[in-house]
């Protein structure tokens, strides 16, 4: 018995060093790594940035950009100076040409006085572009928008090798400061967050609950929201190890990729998956004590967007470790099913036609539970399904929008973009003279493998959200939630008085048969990241 325990022992011993030399070879072939991978800006600290205001913020932001200006943008080698990489001054996407470089932390101020304010926090290698135009329905409600820009983030890829998620915390809690005093004293304050920015949106409010100091959101909007990652992150740590040795540096990057996005970041560290794995255990570990403790009863409510397909953040974790925690205090959760028309014949996954049932929480449940989509053989118009806290009746009504029948689901980066966006939508205004010099939503490559600098996959991913302007409907209601709190008429009566002239709420048995064949699906707790 012993014996057979020391050869599992070598066994896994031998296996793990092979794994290393792997990924030590690996390190050592592919791309080599450019002045914006190994250039790191010199970022605020969590203990100077909770010291900090807004000023200082955007002080240090100007220094910041100066000197990727200085260190990168000057010093690039002939070979990179090129039109497809950003950090190029003759590039059509270097972002300072722009009129606006939304890499920029920004506050968006509405016309009169202030009614609230919000705070939008923006994802993992992404920018505080991510979130416009959400930012600009707010303030066309009177809100001030404060969109930040994380630590690590806008800059050059290499900022993200040396962040931690603590600091990320603390430029969070600095601009909810910023919109507090923007908008003064006693006005709603949501927080808007989207990926990694969710869970940054969700650690505020549950450390509000805990932090009198810490002021309390009157709503959290979720788009795509981080709360439980991929298993292969928490293990990101052990593929950098050979980074330790300088030969093997490329092995603190998961993908060293051209930087042909003006506001996102392609290249991804691996601190960065480590960064988001140690925030989402926190977060669940938080949530779940707070639950234990009945402390969760101050929550504000909680409105989520997500894709029931969604290739970087957990569905499944969003219900089982978020929403089954929450008190019944008018959360909601949307889930954006897979286009049952769409135009891929065989070519579609079949368990890809099964994702909406296997993620479906048993019913009744103590939010509301909302799913989008359509019917294989219905109208082309999508359908809005509503399951009321409580209930296990679903009900329908049409809501005068298309699935395009070339999108077979959204995605995790898709939800937060308007078709027309100029960078990401698949039909951008003025597509002929893009304002940021690409439309990648728009671009359909075909020709021979190998003749781009770019991978295809990238490209196939959708980038926009056909039901956009829905989601901008459902935060018109949070936020008229928000600014009539003291009416007893609740936001769920006040949609159904104001609904569109369409065919009534009526019983789905579709979606019971759903229901009825999630309960039947095996679904073992340990397999939720």
């Amino acid at each position: 018995m012993v014996r057979a325990v020391r050869l599992w022992g070598f066994g896994l011993v031998a296996l793990a060093i092979a794994l290393l030399g792997l990924r030590a070879y690996d390190a050592r072939t592919g791309p080599p790594l450019e002045r914006w991978h190994t250039y790191v800006p010199d970022e605020l600290s969590a203990e100077r940035l909770d010291q900090s205001d807004w000023p200082i913020y955007l002080q240090h932001e100007d220094t910041l950009f100066d000197e990727v200006r200085r260190q990168v943008t000057d010093r690039l080698p002939p070979e990179a100076r090129v039109p497809s990489n950003r950090y190029f001054e003759g590039s059509p996407i270097y972002p300072p040409r722009f009129d606006h470089d939304w890499n920029r932390s920004y506050e968006m101020l509405p016309a009169g006085n202030p009614v609230g304010a919000v705070v939008l926090l923006h994802g993992l290698t992404d920018s505080p572009y991510s979130l416009r135009h959400i930012a600009r329905r707010y303030v066309e409600r009177g809100f001030v928008a404060v969109g930040i820009r994380l630590p690590g983030h806008g800059t050059v890829p290499g900022g993200l090798t040396n962040v931690d998620w603590k600091t990320w915390m603390a430029a969070t809690r600095l601009a909810v400061r910023e919109a507090q005093r923007r908008a003064g004293p006693n006005r709603p304050l949501h927080v808007v967050g989207f990926s990694n920015g969710g869970a940054l949106a969700m650690k505020y409010a549950l450390d509000s609950l805990e932090d009198n100091t810490l002021a309390r959101p009157s709503h959290i909007i979720l788009i795509s929201p981080m709360i439980g990652i991929t298993r292969y992150a928490r293990f990101a740590g052990l593929a950098a190890l050979p980074a330790l040795l300088p030969p093997f540096e490329k092995a603190a990057w998961l993908g060293i990729v051209p930087e042909f996005n003006p506001f996102k970041y392609n290249s991804f560290p691996v601190n960065g998956a480590r960064q988001s794995h140690g925030l989402t255990i926190a977060l669940q570990e938080q949530i779940a004590r707070l639950a234990q403790s009945s402390s969760l009863d101050g929550m504000p409510p909680v409105l989520t967007f997500q894709s029931v397909l969604d290739f970087t953040v957990s569905t499944s974790a969003i219900i089982k470790r978020l929403y089954v925690m929450l008190p019944d205090n008018g959360s909601e959760l949307v889930l954006f099913d897979v286009n049952r028309r769409a135009k891929v014949g065989p070519l579609i996954d079949p368990a890809s036609s099964q994702a909406l049932a296997k993620v479906l929480p048993t019913l009744p449940v103590d939010y509301q539970m909302t799913t989008i989509g359509n019917l294989p053989d219905g109208a082309d118009d999508a359908i809005e399904r509503v399951v009321e806290p409580g209930t296990t009746v679903a009900r329908t009504r049409s809501l005068g929008l298309s699935y395009p029948p070339q999108i077979f689901s959204l995605s995790h980066v898709a939800i937060p973009f308007p078709p027309d966006d100029a960078l990401y939508g698949t039909q951008p205004a003025n597509a002929a003279n893009s304002r940021y010099g690409i439309s990648l939503g728009a671009f359909v490559p075909r020709g021979e493998r190998g003749a781009l600098t770019i991978s295809l996959d990238s490209m196939f991913r959708i980038s926009s959200n056909p039901f956009f302007p829905y989601l901008l409907a459902r935060i018109d209601e949070a936020i008229a939630e928000s600014l009539h709190a003291h009416s007893t008429q609740s936001s769920r009566a006040r949609r159904a008085n104001s609904a569109p002239a369409v065919p009534s709420l009526e019983p789905d048995p579709e979606f019971d048969d759903m229901q009825r064949r999630a309960l039947d699906m095996e679904q073992d707790p340990e397999n939720i990241p």
